[in-house]
């Protein structure tokens, strides 16, 4: 008889921003983030998806509707109302006031793709070394919560057939113990349609680019990224850097 699997109180929502290509890199955005959304399950079902969901019957009048970054940043489709001033100050105003109440722990790893590219002779795939890194603090954080062993579901959003096989993977060879702590982690990967309305994928979906942004350019204003760095992973003395953030190299 197989043995129950116990699961941990955790979800892990995971999105990126730029592409992890090195051999062509775009000089207008030379960064690649991938983020971890860590929420507890009581307050993904209780606060976050209601949340959510009551914030696009504002706009929308039911809840089916998925937000992305780029359609919000270049309105088109269900989004075109953002062009009329008014409504579009409203709108992000809400929508900042849903990610300050967000109850999430982040974890982001931004990769500077020129400089990784230039400082080893074989560089590793840049989604590949996030993931690894990401995964690798996400359990730390999990581990210091208790109950370490319990199975905990990492949940991304599928990208194309091949694309989707090189990630699982990765994924595999990280769980299986190729990682900085020489164990096995006890994730499970999740693979959604990108039309799926998961609540937890978008809000993570609306906080990559942001971070890449902070990156790119630390002296522009960024309200979305001073409310994500509330949210950070943080040590015993309230430091984010190389624990919630970690930038590469």
């Amino acid at each position: 008889m197989a043995e129950l699997v116990e699961h941990s109180d955790y979800l892990v929502f995971v999105d990126e921003s730029g592409d992890h290509h090195l051999t062509r890199i775009d000089p207008q955005f030379p960064v690649f983030v991938l983020l971890f959304a860590i929420l507890r399950k009581d307050d993904y079902v209780e606060k976050v998806c209601p949340a959510l969901s009551r914030f696009k019957f504002q706009f929308w009048g039911h809840d089916e509707v998925v937000l992305h970054e780029h359609d919000i940043r270049k309105p088109s489709g269900d989004f075109l109302f953002l062009l009329q001033k008014p409504l579009r100050e409203r709108f992000l105003a809400q929508l900042s006031a849903q990610m300050e109440a967000l109850p999430a722990t982040v974890v982001a790893v931004v990769i500077d793709k020129p400089s990784f590219a230039s400082r080893y002779s074989a560089p590793a795939n840049p989604y590949d070394y996030a993931m690894e890194l990401g995964l690798e603090r996400t359990h730390r954080h999990l581990a210091s919560l208790g109950k370490p062993r319990h199975r905990t579901a990492i949940i991304v959003e599928k990208r194309g057939r091949r694309e989707d096989a090189d990630l699982e993977l990765a994924f595999r060879r990280v769980c299986d113990g190729a990682n900085a702590l020489n164990q096995r982690l006890p994730f499970d990967l999740v693979m959604i349609p990108k039309s799926s309305n998961s609540a937890g994928l978008q809000l993570t979906d609306l906080m990559a680019r942001p971070v890449a942004l902070h990156h790119l350019r630390p002296d522009q204003p960024n309200r979305a990224f001073e409310i994500i760095q509330t949210k950070f992973r943080r040590n015993p003395a309230g430091q984010y850097e190389g624990w919630g953030l970690k930038r590469l190299p």
